[in-house]
C-alpha cells in the first residue's frame, strides 16, 4: 500500500521548494549587503578617528616645535632640535592616513596578501565545520551543566 502523491499535489511542492530556494537566496544576498554596510560604517569609524587624532597630533606638533625653535633662538643648541625629526614622522604618517591614499596602499596590499600568500590568512586546521560547531557547543553546554550542579552541591 504504497502512498502515491497526485499531480497538483506535487507540483505544488515543486514549486514552495522553489519558493524557499529563493527566499533563502534573498536571505543570504541581505546578510552580504548589511555585512557590507557594517563594514562601510567602521571603515569610516576610523577614517574619522584617524582624522580626530590627526587633529590632536598636528596641534602637539605645531606646538612643540614652536617651543623647539625658541628654544633654539634662546640656547644656539642644536640639541633641542632633536625631537622635531621624530615628530615629523609621526605627524607625516598621521596625515597619510587621515588624509593620503595610506588606505589605498593598505587596501592595495592586503588583496595582494589574498591572492599572492593566502596561507598567511587561512584558518589553522581549516575552516570550522557544522560538526565541529556542534561537538564545541554541546561540549560547553555539558560544562556548563556540570559546574550549575557542582555549585548547587557546594
Amino acid at each position: 500500500m504504497g502512498f502515491i502523491m497526485s499531480k497538483p499535489f506535487e507540483e505544488n511542492l515543486r514549486k514552495n521548494q522553489e519558493f524557499m530556494k529563493e527566499m533563502q537566496k534573498i536571505q543570504v544576498e541581505r546578510q552580504i549587503h548589511m555585512q557590507n554596510i557594517m563594514r562601510e560604517k567602521m571603515m569610516a569609524m576610523q577614517i574619522a578617528r584617524a582624522r580626530e587624532l590627526f587633529y590632536w597630533f598636528g596641534s602637539f606638533y605645531l606646538i612643540a616645535c614652536t617651543g623647539m625653535l625658541l628654544g633654539f633662538k634662546k640656547t644656539r643648541k642644536p640639541s633641542t632640535l632633536v625631537p622635531f625629526l621624530p615628530l615629523t614622522f609621526i605627524i607625516g604618517y598621521q596625515a597619510d592616513m587621515a588624509y593620503g591614499t595610506k588606505l589605498h596602499r593598505i587596501k592595495g596590499e592586503a588583496e595582494n596578501i589574498l591572492q599572492y600568500e593566502n596561507h598567511l590568512v587561512s584558518l589553522p586546521i581549516g575552516i570550522p565545520t557544522l560538526t565541529a560547531v556542534e561537538e564545541a557547543r554541546l561540549h560547553h553546554s555539558k560544562e556548563e551543566s556540570l559546574q550549575k550542579a557542582h555549585e548547587v552541591f557546594l
